[in-house]
This record gives C-alpha cells, sequence and structure tokens, in this order.
C-alpha cells in the first residue's frame, strides 16, 4: 500500500512503544476498531512522559491533558500484526505542546494511523493552564535531541 499520503516527519521519533492487540480490539470487518488507535496513542504518551520525567511526576501539583486529538487513518491493522506506537514532541508553546504520534507496523514501518495532539499543563488544584517550566522544556528538548 502506498505511504505517500503520510507527512513526512521533519524529525527522528526517539520513543516507540509495544504495543499488544486483544481479540476484542478488532471489528466486524477484521482490522483493528478506530477507537482503539486512541487508546494505544495513550500508551505512548503515558510511557513517553514517564521516561523524559524519570518517574517523578507529581500529579497533586502539576499534569498535563488532552485538549485536542486529530487523527488521519491511512491503513488498517490486523490482529495478527506487531504494532508500536511513535511519539514525538512536535512544539511547545507558553501552556501546551503538540505531540506528533504514529501507530506502525514494528515489521514494516507502514503508518496505520497518525495524530497530532495538543496537550495544556494544568495546576490541579485550579483547573487553569499554567506555564510549562523551563526545566520541562528542557528535558523535553534534552531527550528529542532537539531545541523546543
Amino acid at each position: 500500500m502506498s505511504q505517500s499520503r503520510v507527512p513526512q516527519a521533519p524529525y527522528t521519533f526517539r520513543h516507540r512503544q509495544a504495543v499488544q492487540l486483544r481479540f476484542n480490539d478488532i471489528d466486524m470487518l477484521g482490522h483493528l476498531n478506530n477507537s482503539v488507535y486512541i487508546q494505544l496513542m495513550d500508551l505512548g504518551k503515558a510511557n513517553y512522559f514517564h521516561q523524559f520525567i524519570d518517574g517523578r511526576l507529581d500529579h497533586d501539583k502539576l499534569a498535563i491533558v488532552v485538549a485536542n486529538i486529530n487523527c488521519d487513518f491511512h491503513a488498517p491493522a490486523y490482529l495478527e500484526e506487531r504494532l508500536e506506537v511513535l511519539t514525538a514532541v512536535e512544539t511547545i508553546s507558553e501552556k501546551s505542546l503538540r505531540l506528533e504520534q504514529r501507530v506502525v507496523n514494528a515489521d514494516t514501518g507502514e503508518v496505520k494511523c497518525r495524530a497530532i495532539t495538543t496537550m495544556v499543563n494544568i495546576d490541579p488544584k485550579t483547573g487553569r493552564a499554567v506555564d510549562i517550566t523551563p526545566e520541562w522544556r528542557g528535558r523535553l528538548s534534552d531527550y528529542e535531541q532537539r531545541q523546543l
């Protein structure tokens, strides 16, 4: 299947998360249900942030929440495929960041779907958006090996 409609990423995906499919993830047509892709990408996001923060995220003081997800589906995925979720921070603004994620066939690299997610940094006590700290910016830039 041609992947010509999948945009080329201008950066390397440094984070890969292997995911396991379950029988109930498959729809009546025999391929992965569209709603499951979001769940797989949530696993990728959680693992990404856990890795970059070295387990130091204090949810009582800081939280990053999904504000928007846009997902393009490029090819069906099937139960017997080995899939991975690729995750990278695309950009960081004052109070939010944008992630690019791709669900890909681990053996062929075929892109099954691509999503852009906007996440907002909030103070859990007030529910209001707060600035992304210089420390977070630095750690994300270091992890991504590029200036964000």
